[in-house]
């Protein structure tokens, strides 16, 4: 596991479980409440680039396993975000995902109006009110933080530490990339796939499939992709592009690819995967900086959701560099997408005894292991009634 560009002392058990969550947890209704609970809402999310918010006013809404976010920036240009939830009657105070406002925002239902620091200007007919304490009745702030220019929300307080803290494991090499100083490449992106969303995780976790499933990635680094496991909340996957490919789109990205200047020997031609325990990965490469995500919005169906990010001053080769990265990698996500369906679908039948991990395969374990650390119920292979689920976990939590 170890490599000549880890950052940090991993290695694989000598012996280990290679078995994973057992399949009941993929399709549990009560599980998944859990998830949203303890995972979900207690862990930082990754909302948006402030690059995606230049102008005062400007905001991005998404919803989040029954929350709604709201960040906006403020007069003053600080980016803040709020419960995207009216104090007055919850309504959306905003309904797109992405627009502007001019000055304030007006809630679509009852009129009542909000500065963009969040604090309330007034309710509409405010006669028929006592007095509203401005602050006392504004928007719900999020907790926030901004991280190499990424906005991190978490709706509620939980077992991570800050962003900035959650990251020192890499914070130097990830400072190389610049992240802060990138600016979008289009809006942000949504699709459904019909998974359970740790199905997508599980995928996303190994690079073991890459070989076989993914032909443009093994003709663009091939044997040099390695991953590292989740340790306290990230793991890292690190690969160095080939001199040469035999594919059209590889062919080509390699010609155009241009390393940034003053980049390490390490990064100037590699493609960098930084994972965020639960459900978000930062992936850099040359020319661009990406982040993509999942919520579950069943056990069954999951919301995917991503952007992409350039940097200013690229010349017309990375240009294109970029827009041929951007293609191999829609190319891959489709045939991730396909892998999670087999995946998924088979753990309805009788016939799947569970997971078989390789030491290739150890990052899905970790994950596993942090999902088992925060929800212990997780760990009964047996599945229990669906009544029980909540109790059991409460129990089994107080016990270790």
């Amino acid at each position: 596991m170890n490599s000549p560009v880890s950052h940090r002392d991993i290695s694989i058990p000598q012996t280990w479980d290679r078995s994973g969550l057992p399949g009941w947890t993929y399709h549990s209704e009560a599980f998944l409440e859990l998830e949203k609970q303890e995972i979900f809402r207690k862990h930082w999310q990754i909302a948006c680039h402030v690059s995606d918010l230049p102008e005062p006013g400007n905001y991005i809404a998404f919803d989040m396993c029954g929350e709604r976010a709201l960040v906006l920036r403020g007069g003053d240009g600080e980016v803040r975000a709020f419960h995207n939830m009216c104090r007055h009657r919850g309504a959306r105070v905003v309904a797109d995902e992405q627009g502007s406002c001019k000055g304030a925002l007006v809630c679509p239902f009852h009129g009542w109006v909000y500065n963009l620091d969040g604090t309330l200007r007034g309710a509409a007919k405010p006669r028929s009110f006592p007095d509203l304490d401005k602050t006392e009745f504004g928007l719900q702030p999020l907790d926030t933080e901004i991280w190499n220019g990424f906005v991190f929300i978490r709706f509620e307080k939980g077992p991570q530490p800050a962003v900035a803290e959650l990251f020192q494991p890499f914070a130097e090499e990830i400072a190389h990339f610049d992240i802060a100083d990138m600016v979008p490449c289009g809006e942000t992106w949504t699709m459904v796939s019909k998974v359970n969303w740790k199905s997508v995780r599980d995928v996303d976790n190994e690079g073991y499939h890459v070989a076989l499933a993914h032909p443009a990635l093994q003709d663009l680094y091939g044997r040099s992709y390695f991953d590292e496991p989740f340790v306290n909340g990230l793991s890292r996957s690190y690969a160095e592009c080939n001199e040469n490919g035999r594919r059209w789109s590889v062919r080509n990205y390699l010609k155009a690819m241009q390393p940034r200047p003053g980049m390490p020997d390490h990064l100037k031609r590699a493609w960098v995967y930084y994972g965020l325990f639960p459900n978000a990965v930062i992936a850099a490469t040359p020319e661009l900086v990406q982040f993509y995500q999942e919520f579950p919005l069943s056990t069954g169906e999951t919301l995917l959701r991503g952007a992409i990010y350039r940097y200013r001053d690229e010349t017309r080769e990375q240009t294109l560099a970029r827009k041929l990265a951007i293609r191999i990698d829609y190319e891959t996500m489709g045939e991730d997408v396909r892998l999670t369906e087999w995946s998924n679908e088979a753990m309805n039948s009788t016939a799947f005894k569970g997971f078989y991990l390789s030491d290739l395969e150890y990052g899905v374990r970790s994950h596993h292991d942090h999902l088992r650390a925060v929800l212990p119920v997780s760990t009964l292979e047996q599945r229990p009634h669906e009544d029980d689920v909540k109790q059991l976990n409460a129990e089994m939590t107080i016990s270790i």
